[in-house]
């Protein structure tokens, strides 16, 4: 485990995410982003989480991802997905990404998510016990 992070998933290249350079195509990054992100939720908050969204509790979106590309993926390379939140407000949050593969770094991205009402689409608070559950587990200040 990466130092400072608590939660990693492991994605396996797959065939169709390579390009013609035989290499991971930059945009399959951002999904296995978004996939380690919500595998991140459902071990901090539990097999809850399309239930808070259907409830208009938590259903957060994606505001801004800066992806720095340092080493490529390749063909069935086995990697690590690390997710971790940095920062936590009234209704949006940052996090931070580091892929390895082996150890190795080869990408690192920050991302910042903002809680939405559905119906509305405007910014909604994040229910305080779930800031609760993600402070405890990131071991943040209350503040």
């Amino acid at each position: 485990m990466l130092h400072n992070y608590h939660f990693s998933f492991p994605i396996r290249v797959r065939y169709s995410e390579i390009d013609g350079q035989k290499i991971v195509f930059n945009a399959h990054y951002s999904t296995y982003i978004d996939i380690a992100t919500t595998e991140y939720f459902r071990h901090v908050l539990g097999d809850r989480l399309q239930k808070l969204a259907e409830d208009q509790l938590f259903d957060p979106v994606l505001r801004k991802i800066t992806i720095e590309f340092i080493k490529p993926a390749k063909l069935d390379d086995l990697l690590d997905v690390y997710c971790r939140i940095t920062k936590i407000g009234q209704s949006s949050f940052q996090l931070e990404h580091t892929i390895t593969r082996n150890e190795e770094t080869l990408v690192k991205a920050e991302v910042i998510q903002v809680n939405i009402d559905s119906t509305t689409g405007h910014a909604k608070a994040i229910p305080q016990e779930i800031k609760q559950a993600i402070i405890i587990f990131e071991k943040l200040s209350d503040h």
